[in-house]
């Protein structure tokens, strides 16, 4: 199963940042349901596995960090292959990534060591045509200082991908509370 952990977003701010997202016309949009905040990609796993992350996620307790996007920004380089929602880190969100993803290291999973970065991806790229690079600049002068008001995260997610040729499809295979 093709799995990860992540934090689900209200749905007026999922709401408005497809909207945003809307204001370019070329690459693949993230559907707003599927807007998120990954704190470990477990990539694809058995049952069993998942079974005992689930078991490590359900006895932690896991402290609610206050959620701000701060700006819209790109990751690529000068290939960008998708447009995000920066999310400003903090160290209770941190903290957060840093016990999803030791939970998954105790029960077998082997993760990518990548620096947390965490963001809200709102469109993605495979090359971009004629004139998009510039248009992808306005846009950016024009939105990127896109904020949002912060909110303190309710859950975290256990989330099934399927992937098909329309984009990915989310599951939920489990819900935990973040405490106040």
């Amino acid at each position: 199963m093709r799995v990860f952990v992540g934090i689900p977003l209200p749905e007026d701010l999922r709401d408005r940042l497809e909207e945003l997202a809307a204001g370019l016309r070329f690459g693949r949009v993230v559907p707003a349901e599927n807007m998120h905040i990954t704190l470990a990609f477990l990539d694809e796993q058995p049952e069993e596995l998942l079974a005992d992350l689930h078991e490590e996620l359900s006895g932690l307790y896991l402290s609610a960090p206050e959620i701000a996007i701060d700006g819209l920004d790109l990751f690529g380089g000068d290939k960008p292959r998708l447009l995000f929602a920066a999310v400003r880190p903090n160290e209770a969100l941190s903290d957060l990534h840093k016990k999803v993803r030791q939970a998954a290291r105790a029960v077998g999973i082997e993760l990518s060591h990548e620096r947390f970065r965490p963001h809200v991806t709102l469109r993605r790229f495979q090359r971009l045509g004629f004139g998009e690079r510039d248009e992808l600049e306005r846009f950016l002068t024009q939105q990127g200082a896109f904020h949002v008001p912060a909110f303190r995260a309710a859950s975290v997610e256990m989330v099934q991908s399927h992937l098909t040729h329309e984009g990915a499809l989310y599951e939920t295979l489990a819900s935990y509370p973040l405490g106040q």
